[in-house]
């Protein structure tokens, strides 16, 4: 079985920074794409960041030049760090990992527990 386990997250000052972290667990062979998520109450869910096994990154235009998502293969752990932050990107961070091969299966996608940034002063 595979796990995404995110952490990283908080409360931060407006204009301050943070740094998220989603680390994959089990008999993981590849992951294709990894995924951050958002959802603030009462909002729906959005995509912020995605990065494939190659490295190609894409962002939201709500983060975009704030936002950096990166992943380490090696330890299957997908990073999001966040500049410059607004009240607006105050929200339960999500990552997701799409086509994860174990020795045994195939996930399409394997979600993982969100992590809250709050963005207050």
């Amino acid at each position: 079985q595979v796990q995404l386990v995110a952490s990283g997250g908080g409360l931060v000052q407006p204009g301050g920074s943070l740094r998220l972290s989603c680390a994959a667990s089990g008999d993981i062979v590849s992951i294709d794409a990894m995924e951050w998520y958002r959802q603030a109450p009462g909002k729906q869910r959005e995509l912020v960041a995605s990065i494939n096994n190659g490295g190609n990154a894409n962002y939201a235009d709500s983060v975009k030049g704030r936002a950096t998502i990166s992943r380490d293969n090696a330890k299957n752990t997908v990073y999001l760090q966040m500049n410059s932050l607004k009240p607006e990107d105050a929200a339960v961070y999500s990552c997701n990992a799409r086509r994860v091969k174990t020795g045994t299966h195939l996930y399409l996608e394997v979600w993982g527990r969100g992590t809250l940034v709050t963005v207050s002063s």
